[in-house]
């Protein structure tokens, strides 16, 4: 059995999180990775940050439709949405941009179990932790690679 320690990758690109919005953007252009973990002074995977979450920052406020009954106005799709992207707009580090609700895998799972994770929850990547320290990613990239072993 494949397991997520044989094809992750160990040399993680990785950034706190008071990396600036504008220096997250540099990384992400030289290190061509779509994701980026962030850690804190021990190594441990905090928040997660992605590419999509940058070029979010550039679009317009999406103002949601209201239904107006009597005196109350109610939000379709819910106030944290709207809070949600506005807090993306106005990020200024990488913690305020990032995911912190995060998904993580250990170097010994399966990697049928990494695949069926980024398939049901739409991920791209996801940290290797043991613990909650960082010791690598897997992306989709890399199970399709391990598809060739």
């Amino acid at each position: 059995m494949l397991t997520v320690a044989d094809i992750m990758t160990r040399t993680v690109v990785s950034i706190k999180g008071t990396t600036t919005v504008r220096e997250l953007a540099g990384i992400f252009e030289k290190s061509g990775f779509g994701s980026l973990p962030i850690v804190d002074d021990a190594g441990n995977v905090t928040g997660i940050v992605t590419a999509s979450d940058l070029i979010e920052q550039d679009r317009p406020l999406h103002i949601p439709t209201v239904i107006s009954l009597f005196d109350w106005v109610i939000p379709l799709g819910g106030e944290g949405t709207l809070q949600r992207e506005l807090d993306k707009i106005t990020a200024q580090t990488a913690f305020e941009l990032a995911s912190r609700d995060l998904v993580t895998i250990t170097p010994a799972d399966a990697v049928s179990s990494a695949a069926e994770i980024m398939s049901s929850k739409k991920l791209h990547a996801l940290p290797v932790v043991e613990g909650k320290k960082l010791v690598g990613m897997v992306s989709r990239i890399d199970i399709i690679r391990s598809m060739n072993r």
